[in-house]
């Protein structure tokens, strides 16, 4: 049988019935739809959390420490070798020396040092602690800041600040929104250091029983409070806010990195440093924030910089765990969505078995006029794979209409509970093929019963039927 005949007789069968073989159909697309809508909702999470983590500069970030530095039982995302467990090589210092040594690694963008530190912001007559971080200008292009009201560092050397929603909102008085604070001048108060002489050149303590130091030409610091004001240019989005999100150096407040650089602010491990019999000359970092330029080159950067001696961070190990887990949360809502189309697919059977008992002398003089067995099965298995189609496409409409409505609904929640709605939907083309090739698939299986029987009817039987 012809092609264009098959199809014609499917056609026409289907009209015959229409009730019965239109709510079979309606019972397909109600399944394709409920399969489109959660795994709608899975995708769109899934790619929310993408888009945060990349745009946070997440993925393509590596942290570098001295190994010494790296907090003890620090597991994840930490690349040791046998080498590093042994501990066979005596810890690296991280100066510029290894800056540059890390800057010439392929794929290697730029390499920028992490500076850190907590300070006290004033804007009288209100003030809070809260944690700086040096920001590089490659952070303007990065995307990083695409919620941002406001505008970027006018330069690297600008005495500019940009804060966090948070943040803005507890300088502010009366409740007003943090975008108030652009253009207005806060206070920093800060712990600085100030270099100290060599001991030689101070006076001897008078004291006898005072301890020498093990060095006695080592230099050391002095630490001092110290206050500088900055004009606030940018406000990123408060926590509480659904669109705001994570970054790789979070913090409350950001400052160009050469600025914060020349502050001389007291970090951590510059404590560390005073308690260790020599102290390192020259410039030493606590941390560099290595910038790739793919992500897919972060696990090499990782291995080359841990060959180098020192310890190595990304989230990439951690990203892996996130896909793994929407990966199985996806495979769950696709259990789920595809029960209706299995409760569909018994409606298939009925309607096509009800179609034999009633066209059982049709099928019998189908068979009389030299239509072979092949002939009657793909009959009915066009017929099932018609509902199947059409029964795919109204349901993928109806899906993404039900997504609509729910992300007009999630939006119109979140607006009332004064956050920032995201986009928590999306149907993408792959998840559109994917369900009507589904339905057409098991529309098809449910009709090998109906097609096997009808072409196993005898066609002297069939024509006695009535």
């Amino acid at each position: 049988m012809k092609v264009a005949d098959l199809a014609e007789l499917a056609a026409r069968n289907l009209r015959e019935a229409v009730l019965r073989n239109s709510l079979t159909t309606l019972g397909i697309a109600v399944g394709v739809a409920s399969l489109v809508a959660l795994l709608s909702l899975g995708v769109g999470l899934q790619q929310l959390v993408d888009r945060s983590v990349a745009r946070a500069g997440l993925f393509d970030t590596v942290s570098v420490r001295p190994r010494q530095s790296a907090p003890l039982g620090q597991g994840v995302g930490l690349r040791r070798t046998p080498r590093d467990a042994a501990d066979l090589q005596p810890p690296r210092v991280l100066d510029d020396a290894a800056r540059n040594e890390i800057a010439a690694l392929p794929n290697v963008v730029e390499v920028n040092p992490e500076v850190r530190f907590t300070a006290e912001a004033r804007r009288e007559p209100n003030s809070q602690l809260v944690t700086v971080s040096g920001m590089a200008q490659s952070s303007q292009s990065s995307g990083t800041l695409d919620d941002m009201t406001g505008n970027f560092f006018s330069g690297p050397d600008a005495e500019e600040a940009i804060v966090q929603g948070d943040l803005a909102k507890r300088l502010l008085a009366n409740g007003k929104a943090p975008a108030s604070l652009l253009g207005q001048e806060i206070t920093l108060r800060f712990a600085q250091r100030q270099a100290l002489p060599p001991r030689s050149e101070q006076a001897q303590p008078e004291a006898p029983n005072q301890a020498a130091s093990p060095d006695e030409d080592a230099m050391g610091f002095s630490i001092v409070p110290s206050e500088k004001k900055f004009r606030v240019v940018g406000v990123l989005p408060a926590s509480d806010s659904v669109g705001g999100q994570a970054r790789f150096n979070n913090a409350g407040l950001y400052l160009p990195l050469a600025v914060a650089e020349k502050l001389q602010v007291v970090q951590r491990d510059d404590l560390r440093d005073v308690a260790r019999s020599t102290m390192s000359v020259g410039t030493r970092y606590a941390a560099l924030n290595v910038l790739v330029n793919s992500p897919a080159a972060v696990a090499q950067i990782e291995s080359r910089v841990s060959d180098m001696g020192f310890a190595a961070f990304s989230l990439i190990d951690v990203t892996r765990n996130l896909r793994t887990f929407f990966a199985i949360f996806d495979l769950f809502l696709g259990i789920f969505g595809s029960l209706a189309l299995a409760v569909a697919s018994l409606g298939i059977i009925n309607t096509l078995v009800m179609a034999i008992l009633e066209r059982r002398r049709e099928i019998g003089v189908l068979k009389a006029l030299g239509a072979a067995n092949r002939d009657v099965r793909q009959l009915f298995f066009a017929e099932a794979g018609v509902m199947g189609l059409v029964g795919g496409v109204f349901g993928v409409l109806l899906g993404w209409a039900i997504g609509r409505a729910i992300q007009f609904g999630t939006v119109l929640y979140l607006k009332r509970q004064g956050l920032n709605p995201p986009n928590i939907w999306s149907v993408p083309w792959w998840l559109v093929l994917g369900a009507i090739g589904f339905a057409v698939l098991v529309s098809l299986a449910s009709g090998i019963y109906p097609a096997s029987r009808a072409a196993r009817l005898d066609p002297v039987e069939a024509l006695r039927y009535e």
